[in-house]
């Protein structure tokens, strides 16, 4: 092994000389167009690019995955099947199919709200946040708890929900307002929402070929891929909300004695205290404080992620799903108290695991750390959300690294079922039934919502397979979602807790969430909010960040709400629910 990774590591340092001469040569290219003939530039580019790949396969090819671990994984999967087909005959009406008749006990619902939140797309951003940010990223985890055990002390927005009787957040829309506020916060939650899940499956396989060591170019990932989607569809199609419970506390105990596992033996390969100083020594106080200028966060930032705790726990509906799907409201707080530990764990876990993988790569790997880590000079980086499965596939052991992978895409299916069964629901139940008046029958709903299931399932398959997007996952992810929860947190805040709301003011609200689009990349370039250099391909001049157009986009949707609600007011203005 020893002898192979020099070699390596030769290949990979000599490649990066030539892959360096390359850049030079293209740079100029771009200065001096007329020096340099097209056709050279189009031989130089592509050289580069092969270099790059063989590279990168060289490197993911020294994993421990072995066929030890395959076989776990696959009796893995096979459990959760049969978990499918044998909840199926449970399911008799639509509050049995999408929230599991609500008599979900306080131990089950935290296990089951952990399983859903701790997906695999969690785990690959927030490794990504840890191997770019350091420590500092930890605030983002800190912010996720502080503001889960608030909303559980208060039953903030979640027990008057709960006491509703509701099954999804657009059906309060409808009993606070009135019904086009309803089918059009329907129709703005299933398309932030699909949006926001449609690189779920492109994460995920990247997971996979991280830490098993397939090839990138292979055909087995799509293929493989295409499985994990199929079982996702089986059982969540079959039992609804009942199986995903049921599978999410099947994760939460695999994952939980999983993560605590690879912690350990992450602290033990490198050492607490070597950790911290190969951070000090290579970026300095930015990784320890996230407002310190080069940390690439600062106040904005910060105060993005409070919100995004809130909406991560108190709005985003496949969490509120879980509050509604409690036995009581009593035990909605419970489950939010004790789930506020899991909401920390599950970006603080992820993301000392991106550190260790930056730390390996620095001090044991080189050869890794020349793909993975930018330097001066150096050229275009491997995508570095592949840094945290290669780190773990090469320090786990055999049949560790197997549980791991198992446990990881059971995550990967958690989000995915709950997520399917979320918007899908949220099609038939607020957009199609509101529309249609009271003629959908029970069974025709389920079907209905069955249907989606599939049809998004297929959406997302070819979105994750095709996308080729520059955005960072964890940027992209909150664009997409504050197109949603922007209006929403004005629509339940005021809905909620203020008599005079009204309901074109919910409407406009509503609206107003599409300004947060502007804080994706490609449009901000498109509008001149970002500005990058076409030689460099750094920014020149940045007006307005990401997070700064969302936190601008929720102020304008409270200030819409209130505005509107004043000049226009409900005629019969609809009455509260009362405090739990």
């Amino acid at each position: 092994m020893g002898r192979w990774a020099a070699h390596i590591r030769l290949n990979t340092l000599s490649h990066n000389l030539e892959s360096k001469k390359i850049k030079q040569i293209l740079i100029s290219a771009c200065r001096k167009p007329g020096k340099i003939h097209a056709g050279r530039i189009k031989e130089l580019t592509s050289k580069s690019t092969l270099i790059m790949e063989e590279a990168f396969s060289q490197a993911v090819s020294q994993t421990q995955f072995g066929t030890l671990d395959w076989i776990i994984v696959a009796l893995y999967l096979s459990i959760s099947v049969l978990i499918g087909f044998g909840v199926k005959k449970y399911v008799r009406n639509m509050s049995t199919y999408l929230g599991a008749g609500r008599a979900v006990g306080t131990c089950l619902g935290i296990a089951t709200m952990t399983g859903t939140e701790m997906g695999l797309i969690t785990v690959m951003y927030n490794a990504q946040k840890g191997f770019t940010g350091g420590f500092a990223a930890f605030h983002i985890a800190l912010a996720a708890g502080i503001v889960t055990f608030f909303v559980g002390l208060s039953g903030f927005f979640v027990c008057r929900l709960r006491d509703m009787k509701i099954l999804t957040i657009p059906e309060f829309y409808e009993k606070r307002f009135d019904r086009k506020t309803r089918i059009l916060g329907g129709i703005m939650l299933a398309l932030g929402g699909i949006l926001n899940m449609g690189l779920f499956l492109k994460v995920g396989s990247m997971f996979i070929v991280g830490i098993t060591g397939m090839s990138a170019e292979s055909q087995a990932l799509p293929w493989v891929m295409t499985l994990l989607l199929l079982l996702v569809l089986v059982y969540t199609v079959l039992g609804g909300m009942i199986s995903v419970i049921i599978t999410d506390y099947v994760q939460f105990v695999v994952l939980s004695f999983g993560i605590l596992v690879t912690t350990y033996i992450c602290i033990q390969k490198l050492g607490w205290t070597h950790i911290m100083d190969t951070l000090e020594a290579t970026r300095g106080a930015s990784s320890f404080n996230p407002l310190d200028e080069g940390s690439g966060f600062g106040w904005s930032y910060v105060a993005w992620m409070a919100m995004l705790g809130l909406v991560s726990c108190a709005i985003w509906p496949t969490a509120v799903a879980r509050a509604l799907a409690m036995e009581s409201t009593q035990a909605v707080k419970r489950q939010y108290i004790w789930s506020s530990a899991s909401f920390m764990i599950r970006f603080l876990i992820p993301c000392f695991w991106g550190i260790c993988a930056f730390v390996y790569f620095n001090e044991q790997a080189p050869e890794l750390g020349t793909l993975f880590i930018p330097t001066e000079g150096s050229v275009e980086n491997a995508n570095n959300l592949y840094a945290m499965p290669i780190f773990l596939g090469r320090i786990l052991p055999a049949g560790l690294v197997g549980l791991i992978t198992a446990a990881m895409i059971a995550a990967f299916m958690s989000t995915h079922d709950s997520y399917l069964l979320c918007w899908s629901s949220v099609i038939t139940q607020d957009i199609l039934a509101p529309m249609m008046g009271r003629t959908l029958s029970t069974k025709t709903r389920i079907q209905l919502t069955r249907l989606f299931i599939v049809l998004i399932g297929l959406y997302i398959l070819y979105w994750g397979l095709i996308y080729e997007g520059s955005d960072d996952i964890w940027d992209y992810m909150n664009v997409t979602g504050a197109v949603y929860f922007t209006g929403a947190f004005s629509l339940l805040l005021g809905g909620l807790y203020w008599r005079r709301a009204s309901s074109t003011g919910a409407f406009l609200a509503l609206l107003s969430g599409l300004t947060a689009l502007f804080g994706l990349d490609p449009i901000q370039r498109m509008v001149g909010l970002k500005v990058i250099d076409p030689e460099t391909g750094e920014v020149t001049r940045q007006i307005m960040t990401g997070d700064q157009v969302g936190l601008l986009t929720v102020a304008a949707s409270l200030a819409i709400f209130v505005i509107a609600s004043v000049l226009f007011p409900d005629k019969q203005p609809k009455s509260i629910p009362s405090n739990s």
